[in-house]
């Protein structure tokens, strides 16, 4: 399991509902909550 950065809800981290790059690192996202749209947006304020 891994946690999501922005909510921090568990996530399958070897199928999550969402993911993507910042920096050479992957992150992973639960589904639903726009969690990986708000990264996006603003990735310093969740790493």
């Amino acid at each position: 399991m891994a946690e999501c950065p922005v909510c921090g809800m568990d996530v399958d981290a070897d199928d999550p509902p969402a993911q993507t790059e910042y920096e050479g690192e992957t992150y992973v996202f639960c589904e639903g909550m726009g969690c990986k749209d708000k990264f996006e947006e603003n990735p310093e304020r969740y790493t």
